[in-house]
């Protein structure tokens, strides 16, 4: 399922292009009347599975889900070489530049300088255009997953900020799974781009019935 809508919340699917605290919000409004509440952030030129709220009640709830970890967020997505190990897990510091509007990995803690994990499956022989990833965040940072796997030689297709130079123009990253808890029932979403439809879907992240 790629989409939902209940008097709490809606999950949508937000086009690559447009920004997700904002244009993406304002766009949900105009469909479904009342107030849109972000809770996560999506970068404009990504698309993907996302949960906003429509009321304040239930925006503090999904902030809450966040900020303990207990939000969910996998994303499928090609790079160029192939990743150190079949899976694995990445750890890194990671220092974001406002006036570029980048990301670098960093060797020690200094101001600005915030942890970042995620762990990450290799889904089959890596294709012409590149190999093809699944990741599941542990933490949320700004350009995390395009810095951390760009870092390891291996950057996003499309990703010319981190270091691609095909001829793409955006990065090949897609976020395909949420899952969060409401009211004691576990919520899950499934959702993949057509340029990785095929893939094989982890047992923790199935399409909802």
């Amino acid at each position: 399922m790629d989409q939902a809508v209940t008097p709490d919340w809606v999950v949508r699917v937000k086009p690559a292009g447009m920004d997700s605290e904002k244009e993406f919000p304002e766009l949900l409004r105009q469909e479904l009347g009342g107030r849109i509440y972000p809770v996560h952030r999506l970068d404009r030129n990504v698309a993907g599975l996302m949960v906003y709220a429509r009321t304040q009640a239930a925006a503090a709830e999904l902030s809450r889900c966040v900020q303990e970890g207990r939000m969910i967020k996998e994303y499928v997505a090609i790079c160029h070489g192939t990743p150190p190990e079949p899976e694995g897990r990445m750890e890194d510091l990671l220092w974001k530049d406002p006036r570029q509007n980048k990301v670098f990995v960093v060797k020690r803690l200094r101001a600005g300088v915030r942890p970042a994990a995620l762990t990450y499956r290799v889904l089959g022989p890596a294709r012409p255009e590149g190999t093809l990833v699944r990741v599941r965040l542990e933490t949320g940072r700004s350009h995390q997953i395009r810095v951390q796997f760009a870092s390891r030689g291996c950057p996003l297709r499309g990703d010319h900020k981190y270091g691609a130079r095909d001829r793409e123009t955006a990065p090949a990253l897609f976020s395909c799974g949420l899952r969060f808890p409401w009211r004691g029932e576990e919520q899950r979403f499934e959702c993949l781009p057509p340029w990785a439809e095929g893939e094989k879907k982890d047992d923790g992240c199935e399409a909802e019935e």
